[in-house]
């Protein structure tokens, strides 16, 4: 396994930018672990559904593109 680290050099308003969305991806995998847990029988194409549900209900889970919310 390769790992590669770096250190980050921003602004402040770029460091909550980014804790911002790992809040939010954390979120919708947290909600779709969830709902797979609780219902039987889902498949990675009705978690896909339920993360456009998941933008719907929360606007903070919007403003990631559909290809960020997979």
């Amino acid at each position: 396994m390769i790992i590669l680290e770096f250190k980050a050099y921003g602004k402040k308003h770029q460091y909550s930018a980014i804790d911002e969305a790992i809040r939010t991806v954390q979120f919708i995998r947290n909600s779709c672990l969830r709902y797979w847990m609780d219902n039987k029988g889902v498949s990675k194409y009705d978690l896909n559904k339920y993360s456009a549900v998941l933008a719907k209900k929360f606007p903070f889970a919007n403003e990631l593109n559909s290809t960020a919310r997979q």
